[in-house]
């Protein structure tokens, strides 16, 4: 069974035809800086597949 997790996501900005900003997990009270939409994809599929250890 997956871990479910809970994210909230800030958009700071858009540039260059993505998102920029930050995203949070509130399982682990943790905050990370994306620069475009797949690198915030990349961030938040590597927290549920480990379970929040990204």
């Amino acid at each position: 069974m997956t871990k479910k997790e809970t994210f909230i996501i800030h958009i700071v900005s858009q540039e260059n035809s993505t998102w920029q900003g930050q995203v949070t997990w509130l399982n682990d009270n943790r905050t990370s800086s994306f620069r475009s939409l797949l690198e915030l994809i990349k961030l938040m599929d590597e927290v549920v597949e480990t379970g929040g250890e990204a």
